[in-house]
């Protein structure tokens, strides 16, 4: 695991140790900490080495998925302590019978039935989004952008699995080839200019750059489309010219302003300081 700064949660008053993984892109959080946290042991060293050893009896892959990792000990010195992603942290919670954990287990079944029902009914997830986007401050103007820029995503990823091209690592790679084709950053470089971490890249846009990756991910389908990429290295080259459509485009437009389209700031921060 790459090592990054460490940073503390706070959680009910106590700490809790955090580390941000930036290949992985995800957060990884002390157990211990977080036991001793909901659990209310006076040991919880010695609870999260019961509970690890009920899991695998249980049969639970939740144990492999805890990794070691240096942390600053309460004493001021770097000691060896298991850490675990969100998900694999949820999933410790859910073994902790204690009234402290109970909270996070209302949450997840109220999030489980949640996604039940929109695999039954989609339309409840586009509701549910809408109702999330309003609440955060988007104007119905750009949310249905956004809802258009997601059809347009799920057009060219059924194009690309339609050429052979799998979910996962393969679309990842085609993603930063467009991206990076039109902005000059991967997606990863483009979070970070923004400050981004678990964040979505696209909610944080502003409007002029979710257009024009719009723009770069239509172009990539229709140049699909009509090639039929057979193999990975031509979904590759189609990819980068998708992007290249809106890179034109992309410096038209800096021409004609004098200024960056690639921004630091997201729709949201910019709407904030216009309605002030």
């Amino acid at each position: 695991m790459k090592q990054t700064k460490t940073k503390l949660a706070i959680f009910e008053g106590k700490q809790i140790r955090r580390h941000w993984d930036a290949e992985k892109e995800l957060w990884y959080f002390s157990v211990v900490d977080m036991v001793s946290v909901l659990s209310n042991s006076t040991s919880p060293l010695v609870y999260w080495r019961k509970l690890k050893e009920r899991l695998k009896k249980e049969g639970s892959e939740t144990v492999t998925k805890c990794h070691g990792l240096k942390m600053l000990a309460a004493e001021g010195k770097m000691r060896l302590t298991d850490v675990a992603d969100t998900e694999t942290m949820f999933r410790i919670i859910q073994s902790i019978p204690s009234p402290n954990a109970e909270p996070f287990k209302l949450w997840l079944a109220r999030v489980g039935y949640e996604r039940i029902e929109e695999a039954e009914d989609p339309e409840r997830a586009i509701n549910r989004a809408m109702r999330t986007y309003l609440k955060k401050g988007y104007s119905l103007e750009w949310i249905n952008q956004r809802l258009k820029s997601i059809e347009i995503r799920k057009e060219l990823t059924d194009e690309w699995e339609k050429r052979g091209a799998k979910e996962g690592l393969e679309f990842s790679i085609l993603t930063d080839d467009i991206t990076f084709a039109w902005a000059g950053l991967t997606t990863k470089q483009y979070k970070r200019h923004k400050g981004l971490k678990m964040q979505s890249l696209r909610d944080n846009m502003t409007n002029l750059e979710l257009v024009l990756n719009m723009l770069a991910e239509v172009s990539t389908t229709e140049i699909s489309q009509k090639e039929e990429p057979d193999t990975f290295d031509k979904n590759r080259n189609v990819a980068r010219r998708g992007g290249g459509v809106a890179r034109v485009a992309r410096r038209k437009i800096e021409t004609e302003t004098g200024k960056n389209v690639i921004s630091k700031s997201s729709y949201l921060r910019q709407r904030r300081k216009r309605l002030k």
